[in-house]
């Protein structure tokens, strides 16, 4: 297993690059409650952390990177910085540079539907970039400047996106060119930003109409072992049409990528766009797909050395300690959610050691047991008990609202012999309510007694005897309409 690094939340892993100031890592983001994510970590060589300069331009990265939002362009995620040193966490993209998929073609020509589809998601990257604006929404007005087949990725998807923005140009920039210094790959410099002019977005098309014609001819256009013998071929050499270098390429396409190669800014396409859809109006460009089957047949081992890296920091990263207490954690929150919705209680302070709960194993996602262990953790259920408790509040307003009732009705003379008073009755109509099957009790309700008027104050009521059990009914009342004191349980 390579050697894992921790820094903060994150874990770098592999080395997958390397260049002349930082190198890029597999890592991970590590999250709360086990959240992780694959990730690319660009590392800082050591001591270049110290110089102001590089520091301004890694920063620069990563502003002007965040702005821009198109599936050509990798997306910066992050910035570090920690004891000395910086990093840029990336979205990791599975695949390979440009640069190697060429080395690993042996330099031979590429397809021209493919070359050109590369191409075109190039382009179409770069005017993301160039039309990124602020977070006020003015124009950045960026400039990629060094844009070559090393930042240049092509994923396993067969979309290829734009990487690298560590010298792009902004208006608004922390970091800027000394004069006299050039930064960038010589092969891939448009004439005005050899000559230290005004660069734009055509000094993007231009790098980009380099990369294309290299693709089609298979041979590198401005490269000459004297640097001297490169510029003066950019600055004033002729560029020979590729149908003319490998006769397969189309001849339509001749005049499309000169126009990418102009020598003045004004002879180019105005923008990236409008270089990408003059491509797919004049050749046949491949689908993703065969730009995927593409990568995948020249570059199938390194893909697959990559994907076990990968797998291999993605097990390692699953039984780290953090990752542990993240599912505990989320564990815990479900097991005290599935008791609530059980018991309609949520505990409000800790478990004491002696609860068994306290002590229970943490659940398994996906175990069909943990629902019945969760359960039978929980306190016993209180469902029977509230709804005693409810039924007799509710028999016990009914009562009170009789009663209030029956306050509220003028007092009727003292009632024939044999017939109950209705202020007796109340009990009587609580009762059989409550317990149907039996006799009618002569207790008043509890409400009711604690509703009643104090004893001192409230004027005397007759009284009447309730026959015994089994005695004859008492007479009916003389009046037509019924009183409350001839209800019976029938």
């Amino acid at each position: 297993m390579a050697q894992q690094i921790e820094i903060g939340r994150y874990l770098l892993h592999a080395e997958l690059a390397s260049g002349g100031m930082a190198t890029v890592f597999l890592g991970r983001l590590r999250g709360q409650v086990g959240f992780s994510r694959t990730v690319a970590i660009k590392r800082s060589h050591p001591g270049f952390a110290k110089d102001p300069e590089f520091v301004s331009m890694f920063l620069d990265e990563a502003r002007i990177a965040a702005r821009i939002r198109h599936p050509n362009v990798v997306p910066v995620l992050d910035v570090e910085a920690r004891e000395g040193e910086l990093f840029l966490v990336m979205d990791y993209v599975h695949g390979e540079s440009l640069a190697r998929l060429w080395r690993l073609g042996d330099g031979a020509p590429v397809d021209p539907a493919i070359a050109g589809r590369i191409a075109a998601d190039v382009l179409y990257g770069l005017h993301a970039a160039h039309q990124a604006k602020d977070e006020r929404g003015q124009p950045l007005g960026v400039v990629h400047r060094d844009v070559s087949p090393q930042n240049v990725l092509v994923g396993a998807d067969g979309i290829a996106r734009v990487t690298d923005f560590g010298i792009a140009k902004a208006v608004n920039r922390i970091q800027t060119t000394h004069e006299g210094q050039l930064k960038g790959k010589l092969a891939y410099m448009a004439p005005e930003q050899l000559e230290e002019k005004a660069v734009d977005a055509r000094t993007d098309v231009y790098a980009a109409a380099v990369v294309l014609w290299e693709l089609l001819t298979g041979r590198r256009l401005h490269t000459s072992a004297d640097v001297g013998a490169t510029i003066t071929r950019i600055l004033t050499g002729k560029v020979p049409p590729p149908s003319r270098v490998v006769p397969e390429v189309p001849p339509e396409v001749d005049a499309l990528v000169l126009r990418g190669l102009a020598k003045a800014p004004d002879d180019r396409f105005a923008t990236a766009q409008e270089m990408a859809v003059a491509l797919e109006r004049t050749l046949r460009l491949a689908l993703p797909a065969d730009v995927a089957d593409w990568v995948s047949a020249r570059a199938s081992d390194s893909l697959e050395e990559r994907a076990r890296l990968v797998a291999e920091l993605e097990t390692s990263d699953a039984s780290h300690d953090s990752r542990e207490s993240g599912t505990a954690r989320a564990h815990e929150l479900a097991r005290a959610a599935m008791a609530s919705a059980a018991d309609g209680d949520v505990p409000t302070e800790p478990l004491r050691k002696s609860d068994p709960r306290a002590s229970a194993p943490p659940l398994e996602p996906g175990s069909k047991s943990n629902v019945n262990v969760t359960r039978s953790l929980a306190p016993p259920r209180s469902g029977a008990r509230r709804g005693v408790v409810i039924g007799v509040a509710a028999l016990a307003l009914i009562g009170l609202a009789i009663g209030l009732a029956l306050r509220a009705r003028p007092r009727p003379e003292p009632a024939a012999a044999g017939v109950v008073p209705a202020s007796a009755t109340a009990s009587a109509l609580v009762a059989p309510l409550a317990q149907p099957s039996a006799p009618v009790a002569d207790v008043a309700s509890p409400a009711l007694a604690a509703s009643a008027p104090d004893a001192a104050t409230a004027p005397p009521r007759p009284s009447a005897k309730r026959p015994a059990v089994g005695a004859p009914a008492p007479p009916a009342a003389p009046t037509g309409k019924p009183t409350f004191g001839s209800l019976s349980r029938e």
